[in-house]
């Protein structure tokens, strides 16, 4: 019932930017907190940022400065605007969302997007 569809990801040069988009869509009762986590093969997948339905935010210390997660609640949508992005950036970022669904409102399960490659290269 529920889906998360990205997009924005791409092949950028060294000092680029990007913007990724998660619009989440179905039977949604209420969604709380979103996030944007990243994995590269052989790693382990980390948290890059993550926003609560009033806006607060947190970041992994290696993109503060750098990037910016923000929602839009009327368009059930998280975005991550990267900016001065570096080869360490080089991931499958993948969306996230905590989320209550119309036939199951007692608690929210987690959902996944299908994962956005974003490559970093010159």
């Amino acid at each position: 019932q529920v889906q998360l569809v990205e997009s924005g990801g791409g092949l950028v040069q060294p000092g680029g930017s990007l913007r990724l988009s998660c619009a989440v869509s179905g039977s949604i009762f209420s969604i709380n907190t979103m996030a944007w986590y990243r994995q590269d093969p052989g790693k382990e997948r980390e948290l890059v940022a993550g926003i609560t339905p009033g806006g607060s935010t947190n970041y992994a210390d290696s993109v503060k400065g750098r990037f910016t997660i923000s929602r839009d609640n009327a368009k059930n949508t998280v975005y991550l605007q990267m900016n001065s992005l570096k080869p360490e950036d080089t991931a499958v970022y993948y969306c996230n969302a905590i989320i209550r669904t119309m036939s199951k409102i007692e608690y929210g399960d987690m959902y996944w997007g299908q994962g956005t490659q974003v490559t970093v290269s010159s």
